[in-house]
């Protein structure tokens, strides 16, 4: 009998991955590359299936381990989530969500999840099946779920019709947990923001429904109005007059002709704002900004008295704000500024949730200092979870590169992004950089 070890299956999918990859680049027909897509979607929908397995069972073998070690049954479990979101590359919410569904799939949902282990079901559309019943007894999910087998052996089914029936069948199931759940949903409206392209930016408000309708309704009417009053020369359309009577009735102010009172954060280079230069503008919070903008809206709104300027200098190659530093233990407001405008998101790795929470890397208690080198900014979970045992990060002054480690003994990196934005490579180091990634994921598979 052979006494070689097995390959690790982690390895030998590595080997999998390249040796298609490498398939593909060699040369293929239209036929076979299109074989190469239909089972590279059916891998990955298994492996999301396999994936929710892996985290079911880790979340039951830490619980185990903190029972025995005597954790209060309220805190066991905790460090899952961050330890999955740090794994999968997402944020610490999306990895406590993750955890979530991946237990609800394993312990009360075997048809979807054989569903997502066939391929019939993408993850997102488990996860939503998972999000319809939540709010059941586990032997009423067992029976939605029971329900939706009929469903997932129809040819040609689509996300929207599983989603569906799953809201329908758990609202038969249990109509006063509907009814309740509805009502309390009510209750987390809120509206958010978030970066888009080309400068501009998502505002979401998450309503009850009738509100909702009638803010949309109110708008439309808003259009009917413009419609039938238009100026000479004002060519908005629709979408347009939607927007600016959102900002109008809210803000007070005629976005098509009132500048924007700003107070500028000025992340750029002198010769950019006073010149014509291209580095871009970074707007803490946002990201870059295309130069000849910022100096439109600094410009537009000086003219009316409503701009101010707030400077921050950057080191000599505009990587990295120039540190300050304080003697008390809570971060000062210009130094909490600083690092807002240096981390410009959750400095955790993979989270990129805003700022809410300015902490010492190496805490206050055991003599961390009160500077730049030794802040960085968090979001609320993420700073509660550092806390936790077996969690410790270190961030590298000179790179601003910060490393968490988790109780697994993993590590991860993470920096902020340049303040200036990324500055284009030449060709040639652009190349060598393919090349040496090329180079890491063959070692990687080795």
């Amino acid at each position: 009998m052979s006494t070689t070890p097995a390959a690790s299956p982690v390895k030998e999918l590595r080997n999998a991955v390249e040796a298609v990859d490498l398939s593909v680049q060699c040369g293929s027909s239209d036929a076979e590359l299109v074989d190469v897509i239909a089972a590279a979607e059916l891998a990955k929908r298994a492996l999301a299936a396999v994936q929710a397995r892996a985290t079911a069972v880790l979340s039951r073998s830490v619980r185990t381990a903190e029972a025995a070690a005597g954790v209060p049954a309220a805190k066991r479990g905790k460090s899952v989530g961050p330890q999955v979101a740090a794994a999968r590359r997402v944020s610490p919410h999306q990895g406590g969500r993750l955890v979530g569904a991946a237990l609800a799939l394993v312990d009360d949902l075997p048809e979807t999840l054989a569903a997502l282990r066939s391929g019939v079901v993408e993850e997102w559309t488990a996860t939503k099946v998972v999000q319809a019943t939540v709010c059941l007894a586990r032997e009423d999910r067992a029976r939605v779920d029971a329900a939706l087998a009929g469903e997932f052996s129809r040819p040609g089914i689509g996300a929207a019709s599983v989603i569906g029936s799953a809201r329908a069948l758990a609202q038969q199931v249990d109509p006063a947990s509907a009814v309740a759940r509805a009502r309390k949903a009510a209750n987390e409206r809120c509206v958010s923001i978030r970066p888009a392209p080309d400068t501009m930016t998502y505002v979401t408000a998450l309503l009850p429904v009738a509100d909702g309708v009638a803010v949309h309704a109110a708008l439309l009417t808003a259009v009917s109005k413009h419609a039938a009053s238009r100026e000479p020369g004002d060519e908005r359309g629709r979408g347009q007059v939607m927007a600016d009577t959102l900002v109008q009735r809210i803000t007070g102010r005629n976005p098509h002709t009132d500048p924007v009172p700003v107070v500028v954060h000025l992340v750029m280079p002198t010769d950019t704002l006073l010149d014509a230069g291209d580095v871009s503008a970074s707007v803490p919070g946002h990201g870059p900004v295309p130069a000849a903008i910022a100096r439109e809206l600094l410009a537009c709104a000086a003219e009316a008295g409503q701009a101010w300027v707030r400077r921050l200098f950057t080191s000599p190659d505009s990587s990295q704000l120039v540190a300050l530093e304080s003697r008390q233990r809570a971060f000062p407001a210009g130094l909490a500024a600083f690092l807002r405008a240096r981390d410009q998101r959750c400095a955790t790795p993979f989270c990129d949730a805003p700022i809410r929470h300015l902490d010492h890397v190496q805490p206050h208690a055991r003599g961390g200092p009160t500077t730049a080198d030794n802040g960085q900014g968090l979001c609320e979970a993420c700073n509660h979870t550092k806390e936790l045992p077996g969690f410790r990060s270190v961030r590298d002054p000179v790179s601003g590169v910060t490393t968490l480690t988790t109780p697994t003994g993993h590590t991860y990196a993470s920096s902020p992004p340049p303040v200036l934005g990324h500055s284009v490579l030449p060709p040639e180091r652009y190349r060598s950089g393919i090349e040496a990634d090329l180079r890491r994921r063959l070692d990687l598979a080795a």
